[in-house]
């Protein structure tokens, strides 16, 4: 990249400047979370306001830099150093790769750092171990877990997963990746049991958390479900609903026919969903996959960053990283994926071929999280009863009404109530909180 684009381009994962070396544990600690995480350049000789003063010795600048990086981190690092003319000054550029030797760390206390967003960040333990295994080629859920016997995989649930795709035999659970031989004996692996395990003790935060928020932040929540089963495919089948059943709908007519549209298509949400369960880090521990619902937004996050050697810039052009191999292949089996790398180019396409807002993609605290801004669809025309529906659960507690008292205040028949209630809630105009429609203690909340 030419020094001329770099000025351009805020701070971020692989670009940083400094004015000088007066600070070096600093710097030191940029290159070595260069190094850790997705690569990156170092421009010396740039102040915070972009003004460049440069170096005025910058061959001795250069030699400082190459003894401090050799003194200062291990394993060794050998960043690519360059002096670059400025008008009448000189810069030195600093290209740093993603290591195959990662994790380095400073040698002066033994901290690992990586890049989050434009600052450093100490990794914890679980982190380090994902850079090796990384570095090493390796995947954490191809690993044996040798405390649990194969009984532990869901068998049956299996079988009903792969049932329109292919049989699977018990002979097949190794080729899937669901098991593996360890010491003479065969186990299921780690994403075996993320993906089909039978109970969730091995990994009790594999699992998805949804819920849907009264407002534009945390401090209300309306309804709230735990996806936890012995199928994460399936988990991803019930946030789906649970996503749906909490949008808001319009009613647009067609021609002689009726269209819902959402305010974001299912289309993006599924993809993102399934990136999220497959491009989790399940070896983090009290952070399961994250669905959060707002009158502005809908929020999808899982556990760990992106996989090393992304960055967010590099999501859009189809690049895929692979963090999970077996869950990602059972996913691909299950017709969950279609291409490598294409989830989120059909984010993005879906999004703007409905002319919505792009999706935001960040790095936040060790967490990966992708935000839909939605909007709020034009109220339909109701009938009288339907809005005199509206209107009493309007003045209702938090807490809503069920079916018997919202036909007491409509004066109409049960049935009628309930035909009535259906339509709102598919307008979005009004949740249902219960298990089920056959729930007996289900009520309806009107969406604020």
């Amino acid at each position: 990249m030419q020094l001329e684009n770099m000025l351009a381009q805020p701070e971020g994962k692989r670009l940083e400047f400094k004015r000088d070396l007066s600070s070096p544990k600093p710097l030191l600690r940029t290159l070595a979370a260069f190094a850790n995480t997705a690569g990156g350049t170092l421009v010396i000789g740039v102040d915070d306001d972009r003004s460049i003063p440069g170096l005025a010795d910058p061959l001795l600048t250069e030699s400082r830099l190459v003894n401090l990086v050799n003194d200062s981190i291990s394993p060794s690092l050998i960043p690519d150093i360059d002096i670059v003319r400025w008008r009448s000054t000189n810069v030195i550029v600093v290209n740093v790769h993603l290591s195959p030797s990662r994790p380095h760390q400073l040698s002066s206390d033994g901290t690992v750092y990586v890049r989050l967003g434009s600052s450093n960040r100490r990794a914890d333990p679980q982190l380090i171990a994902e850079m090796q295994r990384s570095a090493r080629h390796e995947s954490f859920d191809e690993s044996p877990y040798p405390s649990e016997s194969i009984d532990s995989l869901a068998y049956d649930v299996i079988t009903a997963e792969f049932s329109t795709r292919r049989h699977v035999r018990r002979t097949d659970l190794a080729n899937l990746g669901l098991t593996t031989r360890y010491q003479a004996h065969d186990v299921p692996t780690v994403g075996g049991l993320v993906l089909f395990g039978n109970n969730r003790k091995a990994f009790p935060d594999a699992t998805i958390v949804c819920a849907r928020f009264d407002g534009t932040n945390r401090t209300r929540i309306i309804d709230t479900t735990d996806t936890s089963g012995p199928s994460l495919p399936g988990m991803v089948r019930d946030a789906m609903d649970f996503i749906d059943g909490h949008f808001a709908r319009r009613i647009l007519v067609t021609g002689l026919t009726n269209e819902v549209q959402r305010p974001v298509p299912l289309v993006a949400v599924r993809e993102a969903l399934v990136n999220a369960a497959v491009h989790a880090d399940y070896s983090q521990h009290g952070g399961p996959i994250r669905v959060a619902l707002f009158d502005d937004r809908l929020e999808i996050e899982n556990p760990g960053l992106l996989p090393n050697g992304l960055a967010v810039e590099d999501l859009s052009s189809g690049i895929s990283r692979i963090r999970n191999r077996v869950i990602a292949r059972t996913f691909k089996e299950l017709g969950y994926i279609e291409q490598w790398g294409s989830g989120i180019a059909r984010i993005l396409d879906e999004v703007r071929s409905a002319g919505l807002p792009a999706p935001i993609f960040e790095e936040l605290g060790g967490r990966f999280r992708v935000t839909f801004p939605t909007t709020t669809a034009n109220q339909p025309a109701l009938n009288p009863d339907e809005q005199t529906l509206l209107d009493v659960l309007g003045r209702a507690s938090t807490a809503g009404m069920s079916t018997a008292e919202l036909t007491v205040a409509l004066g109409r028949s049960r049935r009628t109530t309930r035909t009535r209630m259906t339509r709102l809630v598919e307008l979005g105009l009004v949740y249902e909180v219960g298990s089920g429609p056959n729930d007996p203690t289900r009520r309806y909340v009107k969406r604020t």
